[in-house]
């Protein structure tokens, strides 16, 4: 009954939501040095927020949550689908869930990410069915390092992946028989947060045996095409043992934690891979996988070991073709040095989850510009206080308006500030950039505080003379990079883009620039300002 009540209000709603569009379906297409999201033909950058983890269990609870996502001008929302909601009994399905998700995100000019909360989340196997958690013995459990069963099913069992593919297929099947036109599904996540916990690897009977057994075949001859490219981790591990081509996994890679993790991570990539390529031979949506970061220190097992992680990037990129992105969740304050690692080996930057906080609303200008962001999506998103929603609002709401020009301009950068990081020097073009935190101005209201606001900015070049500058809280100054000329500013114009044209406010040629010496967004304000530049020679001779 559920279920044909949500085929009839789908039926009523895609009459209304659904038209056909020019373009293709969503996809990850390569634009000269940066790869974008396409959805319907055009660039699309996922300003978005992810859900708690139990809010679209209930479609009572999500109808309270639709109007604050709108408000907060998101264009997306990543949302979780439970395998044990999904098919509650083998092979009977309830899509119920899923189609009030799309139908309410259509309703609403929201895009959907759905979470497949499968096989693992957070390494944990808690969202599988009943049926799959009381059955030990068809869908084996993996044992801590006490040789203890806990309840994080093994990437070994043939049974278990054969019954996720079924679920994730029918799932992807569904999606496309309900949203092929409309494309209100544009990307997928398979599984949450993929890792293993106690150990660094599983120590069943099927993992200690394969573990001793040779390196598989495939992985040796990705180490060989990529030899020179590979990760500098995983480098090293293969050069101190002379780079071997044949042996088991002690013999390629040594005997360390580092080796039991690669040989996990070879079995947890290819599992998702089968489960992401079922899904993609149903409906091939764009598809990536998260990583639950590690801290300072910690061994793996102490985190959650063999998850896509920098250190073993190249091993899912080599057994997880069908999966296009592995992306970092941020719970830490380390942006900078997380994004770096994970846009190695040509993988596009996508932060699917972060820690909400108001500093959400900076960092989304840094991972965008500097980066080439697919994306950015705060986690638990329904829960913003009014402060941090305000100011994602405030930072999303520009970047909406600029879409159009960031995907379409190749020159970009993005800054990101805080008390002890207030400065940092850009090239573009011929101009140096030099960028500061607003609080480096004495006069600025908050500068002599002890603790500062993190702040950002996404920087566009859009003509050798022309730049657009968006954020909060940020000073630019600009110099040429020809030390015999002198760069000063012919203008500078606030103001915002309707329907992609841009309506021009106040000109900021008076005090707001310091009289031509700078660009400058004050803090807790935010702004597009238009920047056009003009230079002279250091002297002049009459």
């Amino acid at each position: 009954m559920k279920r044909r009540y949500a085929y009839s209000l789908l039926l009523l709603w895609l009459p209304f939501c659904v038209k056909a569009q020019q373009g293709g379906m969503p996809a990850l297409v390569k634009n000269g040095n940066e790869v974008q999201l396409q959805v319907h033909g055009k660039p699309f950058i996922i300003l978005g927020g992810e859900l708690g983890n139990s809010s679209s269990s209930s479609h009572a609870y999500m109808q309270k949550v639709w109007p604050r996502l709108k408000a907060m001008q998101l264009n997306t929302v990543l949302a979780p689908v439970y395998w044990e909601l999904l098919e509650p009994e083998e092979g009977k399905f309830d899509f119920t869930l899923v189609d009030s998700l799309i139908i309410n995100a259509r309703k609403n000019h929201i895009k959907v990410v759905p979470l497949w909360f499968g096989t693992w989340k957070n390494s944990m196997s808690c969202y599988v069915p009943a049926w799959v958690k009381k059955d030990h013995k068809r869908f084996g459990r993996t044992l801590d390092k006490n040789g203890k069963s806990v309840e994080i099913l093994s990437a070994f069992g043939a049974n278990i992946l054969e019954a996720d593919k079924k679920a994730f297929a029918a799932l992807l099947k569904h999606i496309k028989q309900i949203d092929a036109q409309a494309h209100t599904v544009i990307m997928v996540q398979v599984e949450n947060e993929v890792g293993m916990l106690s150990t660094a690897r599983e120590t069943t009977p099927t993992a200690n045996k394969l573990y001793q057994q040779e390196v598989p075949a495939a992985l040796l001859a990705y180490l060989q095409q990529h030899k020179t490219e590979l990760v500098p981790e995983l480098q090293q591990l293969w050069k101190q043992q002379g780079y071997a081509t044949q042996g088991n996994w002690e013999t390629v890679f040594g005997k360390s934690d580092a080796t039991e993790e690669l040989f996990q991570a070879w079995y947890y990539a290819w599992f998702v891979n089968e489960v992401a390529a079922a899904g993609k031979a149903a409906y091939p949506l764009p598809m990536y996988v998260n990583a639950a970061l590690m801290k300072s220190g910690q061994r793996p097992g102490d985190y959650p070991a063999a998850g896509p992680l920098p250190q073993v990037m190249d091993i899912w990129q080599a057994a997880a073709p069908a999966i296009d992105i592995l992306a970092p969740d941020f719970y830490n304050p380390d942006t900078q040095y997380w994004c770096d690692l994970f846009t190695r080996r040509n993988n596009p930057l996508f932060i699917p989850e972060m820690r909400l906080d108001i500093t959400c609303a900076a960092k989304v200008f840094y991972a965008l510009g500097h980066y080439k962001g697919l994306g950015f999506s705060p986690f638990s998103i329904e829960n913003a206080n009014e402060q941090q929603a305000t100011y994602l609002q405030n930072s999303y709401h520009l970047l909406q308006q600029l879409t159009p020009l960031i995907t379409a301009t190749a020159q970009k950068e993005g800054v990101l500030f805080d008390r002890k990081n207030t400065q940092q020097e850009l090239v573009m073009g011929k101009y140096r950039i030099t960028c500061k935190h607003d609080y480096t101005l004495g006069w600025s209201p908050g500068a002599k505080d002890s603790l500062w606001p993190v702040t950002g900015a996404i920087i566009l070049q859009t003509a050798p003379d022309e730049f657009w500058i968006a954020g909060m809280g940020v000073v630019c100054t600009f110099a040429n990079a020809d030390a015999s000329v002198v760069t000063n500013i012919e203008s500078v114009e606030e103001g915002v883009f309707s329907n992609g044209k841009w309506i021009a406010g106040r000109r900021l040629n008076g005090d707001e620039d310091h009289q031509g010496r700078h660009i400058r967004i004050p803090g807790g304000e935010w702004s597009i300002q238009k920047v056009k530049l003009y230079n002279s020679p250091v002297s002049v001779q009459e």
